[in-house]
């Protein structure tokens, strides 16, 4: 049975969606069977998976609005993962769902039928807390929230923590913090040192060891429409990428120890 984890932040630009791209490819290749789920109007997780976002047909918007299943529109990508393909054509979906009773629930109503073919299936959010990201964080069993080491990081990240508080309290009561992932991060700035402090000072185990560094390479790759671990292997973005797919699943494993010793 997949692990659904929502990959947000309502602050843009924390790489919420290298995250996804990377993360997907990088447990791929550690043999899981992993789906990303491009839910963010501007597409670019389906983009940076080597798929044109304007002929990604069926795509996120038909599944939603029941115009066509979900197996219809996931394809299988370069990058070793199954994509299930977002474009500006969600923005439509998410007015027409605003209205209808139970409007959350629908992702997690259409993913059940393919719980059972992933092990982990990662949605990418837009940065917004609107229907689309209540309902990944509806439809999800954890939350995983790049940030970025500045100020205004942390003022962003309360807000996001109560959002999830709310979700848990109504509609998700099983939802988790899967743990936070310093992003960008450059060792010589000294605002950037001190936020990452604070953050472990807080939340302690919740923030992943992997720290993903500033990289060139990392932010090349998007344009070539290939995740870092095609693009450049051994660049240093790789390595944090590949070692968060590693922890992540050092986790599950972890858990479910403690699940079974109980």
């Amino acid at each position: 049975m997949a692990k659904v984890i929502a990959v947000t932040n309502q602050k843009g630009g924390v790489g919420k969606t290298t995250t996804c791209v990377n993360l997907a490819a990088a447990l791929a290749e550690a043999r899981r069977k992993v789906l990303l789920i491009d839910f963010d109007p501007q597409g670019h997780a389906t983009m940076g998976s080597g798929v044109p976002k304007r002929e990604a047909k069926p795509s996120g918007c038909e599944v939603l609005l029941l115009e066509a299943s979900i197996d219809a529109a996931i394809r299988h990508v370069d990058g070793g993962y199954d994509l299930l393909p977002g474009n500006g054509d969600l923005t439509a979906a998410e007015v027409r769902l605003m209205p209808q009773v139970g409007r959350e629930m629908r992702l997690k109503q259409l993913l059940e039928p393919v719980l059972g073919r992933y092990h982990y299936i990662l949605i990418d959010c837009p940065p917004s807390l609107g229907v689309l990201t209540l309902n990944a964080l509806t439809a999800a069993h954890s939350v995983l929230i790049p940030i970025q080491c500045e100020f205004y990081a942390l003022d962003g990240l309360t807000a996001l923590l109560d959002t999830v508080k709310a979700v848990k309290q109504s509609v998700n009561p099983n939802l988790q913090i899967e743990g936070l992932l310093r992003t960008m991060f450059d060792v010589r700035n000294n605002l950037g040192n001190e936020v990452s402090s604070q953050l472990i000072k807080h939340f302690g185990d919740k923030v992943f060891r992997t720290v993903v560094p500033r990289n060139v390479r990392l932010a090349e790759a998007p344009s070539h429409g290939q995740a870092i671990t095609q693009y450049d292997r051994e660049s240093r973005g790789s390595v944090a990428y590949l070692g968060l797919a590693g922890e992540i699943i050092r986790h599950e494993r972890e858990a479910a120890r403690a699940t079974k010793t109980a």
